[in-house]
């Protein structure tokens, strides 16, 4: 690939941005060695797109990338077995490893014949950047990447968007963090960078009330209408160099520095006179456009003995969809609801008011109904001669819970009914249609105890050998009366099958 052939967009990342504050410390130019993890392009310049650099090592994958979007255990097994991956250290790369609670960049690599593959993932293995990139036969596609290769990395469009993201996000969570300790002595536990367009949250150390989140939230975008400056300050791990004094209170230095990392570099970011915290992610140069809306309730987590909170916090491209969404939503309501928008919130509480009332009135009549049901099979169980008074009453019913009335007609019974009577009857209900939420039902209550079981084993065990016109419920019934006693009868409230 000739140099000459390309021409490389601009950075507008200020010339302030990366200081390297340990005079020792340098970065590697031979290009044979990879720079570490700490001093990468995409670390030293965030807003750069793309770079020419050269292959140090190439390998065939062993391993499989995890998808750049979160999966589950299937779909990630399924699509590590399709692909054909291999693991690329650059010389320098404008791809961000995954760390510091930021989420890998995905990217794209030119080969020397001007084709683009995708960087699924990159990672960090001890101090390089390891780049997962996806071919299609990798014997023969391992021939472009050998070692010395000049190649292209760079950010697509998608890509430059998720970084955009992923950057808004991570100095947000940075500034929130820090108004969260100065103002109010809260402590960040752990924060998440979740998928877009979901809200990200920051873990603290107790819950809060709706005044202090709106207090953190006023405060955070005071400094992001001032436009503070951000900056990285990197320095040799073995030669830590002391924080300077800030005129507001700093959080103290992280502790969480992984095991494996073998790079040697400390790498400090630094919002001006707000924040200053060990991390090895991606950050705008400014606060400018970064402004903050922070969820107004915590949810709290019992752990152990420990009690913690999370607030969920919106910035940049997910607070605008969020919030285009949640228009969307109340546009939708308020025209279901026949009223604008700003009486959503009131005509909500009196459609509910509304509901309850009627909910009130329907259990009236129902337990009206049950009683009337009751007195009038009452009233057929005394004119009957039979020695064992037997009935079956249905209903067809399509509310989300009709053997609470069914079981209100056999409470209304045994109250009407005299001790001295024998008595078997048999109460169901059926649907209007056949569908997923209908439900058929039936209860059996009878004098003598024996009889209900022997009936309930016939309602289980009858099948359905009978004309299709007739359901599977009433014939199951009509064996249980037959079998079980004499003189059956048929009664449907409000409406019923007819006999045939």
């Amino acid at each position: 690939m000739s140099a000459a052939a390309i021409v490389l967009s601009p950075s507008a990342t200020p010339s302030t941005y990366h200081r390297i504050v340990s005079p020792t410390l340098q970065i590697p130019s031979d290009p044979q060695f990879s720079i570490p993890v700490g001093l990468l392009a995409c670390q030293r310049d965030p807003l750069l797109r793309e770079l020419l650099t050269t292959v140090v090592s190439c390998q065939v994958s062993q391993t499989h990338p995890a998808p750049s979007g979160r999966k589950g255990k299937k779909d990630t097994a399924s699509t590590a077995s399709r692909t054909l991956t291999l693991e690329i250290i650059l010389h320098d790369t404008t791809v961000f490893p995954e760390g510091g609670g930021q989420p890998s960049d995905t990217g794209l690599i030119q080969t020397a014949d001007e084709r683009f593959c995708k960087v699924l993932q990159a990672r960090r293995h001890g101090g390089h950047a390891v780049h997962y990139v996806q071919v299609e036969d990798a014997e023969v596609d391992i021939l472009q990447f050998t070692v010395g290769t000049k190649v292209l990395v760079k950010l697509g469009d998608a890509d430059w968007d998720r970084r955009c993201d992923h950057m808004t996000m991570h100095t947000s969570q940075h500034l929130l963090s820090a108004v969260l300790e100065d103002r109010l002595n809260i402590q960040t536990l752990s924060w998440s960078l979740t998928e877009a367009p979901a809200p990200c949250y920051v873990e603290l150390s107790r819950s809060m009330t709706s005044d202090e989140i709106q207090s953190i939230q006023t405060t955070a975008n005071r400094y992001v209408f001032e436009g503070r400056n951000v900056r990285v300050e990197v320095q040799e791990m073995e030669k830590p160099k002391e924080p300077e004094k800030l005129e507001d209170h700093a959080r103290g230095f992280a502790k969480a520095i992984p095991a494996d990392y073998t790079g040697g570099i400390m790498r400090v970011v630094v919002i001006d006179r707000i924040d200053r915290n060990p991390c090895c992610g991606t950050h705008w140069p400014s606060l400018h456009n970064l402004q903050l809306f922070l969820v107004p309730q915590t949810e709290s987590l019992a752990r152990s003995n420990t009690t913690s909170a999370r607030l969920y916090f919106f910035a940049g491209p997910r607070l605008i969809e969020y919030l285009t969404n949640t228009h969307k939503q109340l546009t939708a309501t308020a025209s279901t609801l026949s009223c604008g928008a700003p009486q959503v919130p009131a005509r909500v509480e009196q459609v509910i008011d509304e509901r309850k009332r009627a909910e009130k009135r329907i259990d009236d009549l129902e337990s009206e109904l049950a009683k009337c049901i009751a007195r009038d099979v009452a009233k057929e169980m005394g004119q009957s001669s039979d020695l064992v008074f037997s009935k079956h009453v249905h209903r067809v019913d399509d509310s989300i819970n009709p053997l609470g009335f069914l079981s209100a007609i056999a409470t209304a019974f045994t109250g009407v009914a005299r001790a001295e009577s024998q008595y078997l009857l048999i109460l169901s209900s059926t649907p209007s249609a056949q569908s997923v939420t209908g439900t058929s039902v039936s209860l059996i209550l009878g004098s003598d105890e024996k009889q209900v079981k022997e009936a309930g084993g016939l309602l289980k065990g009858a099948q359905c050998e009978r004309g299709r016109e007739r359901s599977q419920m009433e014939w199951k019934v009509d064996r249980c009366l037959e079998n079980g006693t004499r003189g059956c009868g048929y009664l449907g409230y409000p409406s019923s099958h007819p006999r045939s």
